[in-house]
Parts: structure tokens; C-alpha cells; sequence
């Protein structure tokens, strides 16, 4: 840690402590201050905006001296060069000896990787389009098979963008085990079906044995080509070739686009196969809209990094070892489950960049649920818990559905108002009824959850996760904490190893 990153930090701790309600008494222009709206395209008519997003930290403890304070460790971090480096193609995946180009998918980075992208898009465009046309017969449903960053993510989109209508039912399967993949079966006609296989080495075994599985299952069921209802989505072709699948139907991505933030590439097949091509490509430009923001602003006016500076504080000066998200909207329902990975895998871990125990904490552990019904289940705990967890809400002015405007009216008052309540409390008439208030939160509220909203949302949190590990001095774009436990697996199925005692006994016992 550096002479500059100490001092920054020795501010940050120093910075008075004032509740929530003593700063929104004290400080006039706190909400002006704190929320801000992000706007994306605007009509040529000079009318309104095709979109926006209001992030509100107003309900955290950021004041200005903080915010002075924590800029001055983004700069001590060196943060502007590092975000240079990032967008412009650099090796920042520093122990792999890679790039981390995912914003190239969406049009902002080197621009040879750019071109290479817009390829590879105008590829897999060519192939959904020539499928909903019927090129390869009736196709009615989608398999996607893969794990980790190639299944949450299309999972999310799809879930969020495909409620009124999906030109292919997609069902997307990552478990290894197999009822996940007989449920995908028994809701499929294999005649109708194709089946997508999502790995970036195509060598992860939960995704190629479920692979080998549906290719039995198209078989058994009267399918006379098999593998010939297969698309591959793939940084390594040659493997997927080799594997039987047709080069026509590999769709690759770059070795530089990572797992967990590869929605952007070929891994988004299923979202433009399920919705439509001018829907993954409206994501694009929600998600570009963000990088361009990201790029462009600095300190606190930039968001993400703002974002960055409140987890920091709340992980690093307040002890708050999780985070809960909660959307109050049903489309982002699978949003808590994307966040996890996407934060836990890029910044949990205990080394910086060059391999030195981490100063502090890095990610705390991400968690949450949908609204309302969180609050019947587990906001008794971050009301009166002895916890205290940060808490975001998300939710849309749009509402999702044709029903009574009742029903939304009613879910956006009780996001409103249990952000409300988190912060001031309420003394109660007895100790069980007793809030204490102060408990921080934030808000990112939608015009709509339309495919542009979703990918600005999931590109905000991909920056937000790289300015924490700036702030941190860590690389989040490796992920080696996941291959020790499947090291041992492949052990076990091996035979001739030898382990604990205890899990002797279990493999003894599960007749292993």
C-alpha cells in the first residue's frame, strides 16, 4: 500500500460519523447531490429519450467529505490509468496474461477488437435469423447447456425480456445433475429442438456430459443428425469441430471476453434466438451507453465508481461482511443470482494483482430476493437485525404488466417505503417494536425494463465490480478459486486417491 493509499484511507476513517437523518437535516441539496440520472438515446426530434436510469446514494452515508476523500484513493489507485488500460485492450487479467474486452462486444474498446466483434455479431445475426426463417426446419425450442457465466447471464436476459412473448422457448440447463436436464427434456419436442452448447473451452465437464446427454435424447427421440441440431458458442472452434459439430453452426468469441461477462458475445445466443435480433442488439446499446459514461466521467460523477466508494466504505470502514439486492419488479427476478457470481468470482479473493496478501476486505458475500416477497421473509433481520447491510433496490416506473395499475402502485410504495423506513426507523412503544433506522440503502429506478435498461443494469455492475477491485488492488478477471474443489472431483473419479477421513467415509457410504 502506498504512502497515497494510506493517507486516503486514514481520511476515509477519519471522516465524521453522522446518521442518515442528522445528514438530509444538515445538508441542503443532499438528494440533487447524490442521485443522478443516466439517459440514453435521444431522439433526433430533439423529444424524449429512449431510456433512463436514476441512481440514488442519498440513503447512504457518502457526504462530501467522504466523497473527497475516497476520490483521492481512486487517484492514489491511479483509477483513470487502470480504466484506460481496460478499455483500450491492455493485458489487465494480469496472472492469465490477458485482455478483458468485453465492452469491445458493445463497441467501446481497441478498435481492431471492436471490428472483430461487429464479425462475429454479424455471424451469429445471420444464423438466428436464418433459424426464425426457418432454415433449419420448425424450431420451437432451445436447449442452452453451459455453467457459470455461460448459463446465468442468458438466463437473466431471457427471463427479463421474454414474458410477453418468445419467438423459441429456451430453456437453459447448468446443473450437472440430471433432473435439471430431463425438466429442459420433458418441456421439449426433440423434433422442434435445438441445442446450444455454451462452453469457452468446450472442455468444462458439467456442460459437455449434459451435451452427450441431449445428443442421446435428440437420438432416442427419432432425430436422425443429432449433432446437427447443435450451435457451439466457443473461444475454441477447432474443439467444437472436432467434437461433430458443423463449422457453420460454431458461433466463437474472443479468448480476451471472460465467462461472467460474456453475455455481450456468442454466449447471447439464446437471448437473440428467444427475442429477436433487434432486442439483443438494443441490449448492446444499453450496456454501450454505460461504457461511454464510464469512459467519460470521473470521480464521483461517474457511477460505478461511486457505487464503488459506498461498498467500500460500508465493507471496509463499517465491517459489513454482505450486500442484499432486491428488485421490485419480476423481470429482474434472476438478477441477485447473476450479481453473485459476477461480484463473489471477480473480487473474492485475498491477493492483489501482484500476489501480496489484500489489505483489508475485498467482496462481501451478495445475496437477495424479489419484492414484496423479501419483506415477508427476510427484511425482519435488516430492520431489526443486529446486521447491518447496504441494501439496493431496483425497480421500474413502467409497469410489466396489463393488470390493474393497483398492482404496481402497490409494489413501487413498498420499495419506496422500505428504503424509507431502513433509514429512519421508528422508537416503537416497546423494545420488540423497536427500529433503529440508519441502515443505508440505495435505489436504481428504471423508466422501463426494456433490453436497453437490462444491458446498461448489468454493464453498470460489471464496472462497478472493476472499480472495487481498483480501489482494492486486485484482479477481478481471474477466477482460480473454482478449481481446486473440481481438481479433487476428477481425483475422486479417478480412483486411487486418498482423502480426509471424513470424506472417505462419505464416498463409502454414497458407494463411490
Amino acid at each position: 500500500m502506498t504512502d497515497a493509499v494510506s493517507a486516503a484511507w486514514e481520511r476515509i476513517e477519519a471522516a465524521p460519523r453522522r446518521t442518515l437523518r442528522e445528514l438530509f437535516r444538515e445538508e441542503e441539496g443532499r438528494v440533487d447531490a447524490l442521485a443522478t440520472r443516466l439517459e440514453w438515446g435521444a431522439r433526433e426530434d430533439g423529444g424524449e429519450t429512449a431510456g433512463g436510469i436514476r441512481f440514488d446514494w442519498s440513503k447512504t452515508h457518502l457526504d462530501g467529505e467522504l466523497l473527497g476523500a475516497f476520490e483521492a484513493l481512486a487517484e492514489a489507485c491511479d483509477f483513470a490509468r487502470q480504466r484506460e488500460l481496460l478499455l483500450s485492450g491492455a493485458k489487465v487479467n494480469v496472472t492469465e496474461g490477458r485482455a478483458a474486452e468485453h465492452t469491445a462486444q458493445r463497441g467501446v474498446g481497441a478498435e481492431a477488437s471492436v471490428e472483430e466483434a461487429a464479425a462475429l455479431h454479424q455471424r451469429m445475426r445471420l444464423l438466428v435469423e436464418a433459424i426464425h426463417q426457418g432454415a433449419l426446419g420448425e424450431v420451437k425450442h432451445l436447449i442452452h447447456i453451459g455453467i457459470g457465466g455461460s448459463a446465468l447471464g442468458p438466463k437473466l436476459a431471457v427471463d427479463a425480456l421474454t414474458r410477453d412473448l418468445a419467438l423459441v422457448d429456451v430453456h437453459v440447463v447448468s446443473n450437472i445433475d440430471g433432473l435439471a436436464l430431463e425438466q429442459a427434456f420433458a418441456a421439449c419436442d426433440p423434433a422442434t429442438t435445438l441445442v446450444a452448447v455454451a462452453s469457452k473451452t468446450f472442455t468444462t465437464i458439467e456442460t459437455m456430459t449434459n451435451a452427450e446427454s441431449a445428443l442421446k435424447w435428440l437420438e432416442q427421440g427419432g432425430v436422425s443428425d443429432p449433432t446437427g441440431r447443435v450451435i457451439a458458442l466457443t473461444a475454441s472452434p477447432d474443439k467444437a469441430v472436432e467434437w461433430g459439430v458443423d463449422e457453420t453452426r460454431v458461433l466463437p468469441f474472443p479468448e480476451t471476453v471472460g465467462g461472467r461477462y460474456s453475455l455481450w458475445s456468442s454466449i447471447g445466443f439464446p437471448v437473440a434466438l428467444a427475442c429477436g435480433w433487434g432486442e439483443f442488439a438494443a441490449m448492446l446499446a444499453g450496456g454501450q451507453a454505460m461504457d461511454e459514461h464510464f469512459r467519460d466521467a470521473d470521480g464521483r460523477a461517474n457511477l460505478p465508481l461511486r457505487a464503488a466508494f459506498a461498498d467500500q466504505y460500508y465493507t471496509q470502514v463499517r465491517g459489513c461482511q454482505t450486500r442484499a439486492v432486491f428488485a421490485y419488479d419480476e423481470r429482474l427476478a434472476l438478477l441477485p443470482d447473476y450479481l453473485q457470481q459476477l461480484e463473489m468470482e471477480s473480487n473474492g479473493k485475498r491477493v492483489t494483482a501482484d500476489g501480496k496478501p489484500v489489505d483489508g476486505e475485498t467482496a462481501p458475500v451478495t445475496w437477495g430476493g424479489v419484492g414484496t416477497d423479501a419483506q415477508h421473509a427476510v427484511f425482519q433481520l435488516l430492520h431489526q437485525g443486529t446486521h447491518l447491510i447496504p441494501v439496493d433496490f431496483l425497480a421500474a416506473i413502467a409497469p410489466g404488466d396489463d393488470l390493474d395499475q393497483a398492482h404496481h402502485r402497490i409494489l413501487l410504495t413498498n420499495c419506496f417505503a422500505q428504503g424509507a423506513a431502513l433509514m429512519a426507523g421508528d422508537k416503537g412503544d416497546d423494545p420488540a417494536r423497536h427500529f433503529p433506522g440508519d441502515r443505508p440503502s440505495a435505489t436504481m429506478l428504471c423508466d422501463d425494463l426494456d433490453a436497453a435498461t437490462l444491458g446498461a443494469l448489468i454493464a453498470f455492475h460489471e464496472h462497478r465490480v472493476f472499480a472495487n477491485a481498483v480501489l482494492t488492488g486486485i484482479n477481478p478477471f481471474d477466477q482460480f478459486g473454482v478449481e481446486l474443489g473440481k481438481r479433487m472431483a476428477k481425483d475422486i473419479e479417478a480412483g486411487g486417491q486418498s482423502f480426509d477421513a471424513s470424506t472417505e467415509a462419505l464416498l463409502a457410504a454414497a458407494g463411490l
